[in-house]
């Protein structure tokens, strides 16, 4: 077991070759008592959900409220025009990041990845990894359990709740798991992956949690799309071999410090934020009638 970046990093690189996924399954058999091949089909039946999510949100229909729906098709159409500023690979994430998250916003089916709320960022980088990387089924495998051992860490050191510490901690976590996914999937080392973890928290350090209504909608699925395109970009900072200043697990413990000391109105409630401007107001009695 594990209990910060550092334990993680050495255990994989000393007992497995730098093998982070093979490290997760190992601890996720001594914390379960589950058998490797009973975690390996939980994990399988994981991923079809997530590259589903991803298929299934590309219809453009409206999310119950009407705030949400059809914007991932844009990205799409977008795409498809070819003039695009932004490296294609980056808003393909991006477009799937907004697909899943409006899939949410439907009821649809997704895998909380670390939450619903951020389910989008680890399915649209890993499915943009399949295709850019042509990533085989044992590797995308392993691409959710390394996120899994990073998320580990995070969730018990500082939070992947919204609630609790803000969206920092929710597409927060989320971008950063997949980041460091990402280098590892990608032929970096554990150490690589950490760094990558660092430079997503450390750029989204204090952002809060305002759904409009308090509905997982606006800004969630727009935050989602952003938080991708940082994992990517994180991944490529630590694959050059760039390092952050801040130990990762002090950029953690940052983290649940600044989401400690969150005002609540700014924890999920919609109190503040920009549920609270005069708009954000608006659409709420326009959902709920008061």
């Amino acid at each position: 077991m594990f209990y910060t970046i550092k334990d993680l990093v050495e255990q994989a690189e000393q007992g497995f070759d730098g093998n982070v996924a093979e490290l997760m399954i190992t601890t996720e058999i001594e914390m379960t008592g589950r058998s490797r091949e009973e975690i390996i089909y939980i994990m399988s039946k994981n991923l079809e959900v997530m590259k589903s999510s991803v298929v299934n949100g590309l219809t453009g229909s409206k999310s119950i409220s009407g705030l949400t729906g059809g914007d991932a098709v844009k990205i799409d159409n977008y795409l498809k025009r070819g003039k695009t500023l932004s490296d294609t690979t980056i808003l393909t994430a991006v477009r799937n990041a907004m697909a899943v998250n409006e899939l949410n916003a439907k009821m649809g089916l997704v895998c909380a990845t670390p939450t619903a709320g951020s389910a989008g960022c680890l399915p649209a980088v890993l499915s943009t990894a399949i295709d850019k990387l042509n990533l085989t089924p044992k590797e995308q495998l392993n691409f959710l359990f390394t996120a899994g051992a990073f998320g580990l860490v995070i969730g018990n050191n500082a939070s992947i709740s919204g609630a609790e510490g803000g969206c920092q901690a929710e597409v927060g976590s989320a971008s950063a798991m997949a980041a460091a996914a990402l280098v590892k999937v990608a032929g970096g080392t554990a150490f690589q992956a950490s760094q990558a973890v660092a430079f997503v928290i450390k750029n989204m350090l204090g952002l809060i949690c305002d759904p409009v209504a308090g509905l997982v909608e606006v800004p969630c699925v727009k935050r989602n799309a952003l938080g991708s395109s940082f994992a990517l970009v994180a991944a490529d900072m630590a694959l050059a071999g760039i390092q952050s200043q801040i130990p990762v697990d002090e950029v953690i413990d940052a983290m649940y410090q600044v989401g400690s000391v969150l005002p609540t109105a700014f924890r999920e409630t919609a109190e503040g934020g920009l549920a609270a401007t005069p708009t954000g107001r608006k659409i709420s009695k326009e959902i709920f009638g008061q």
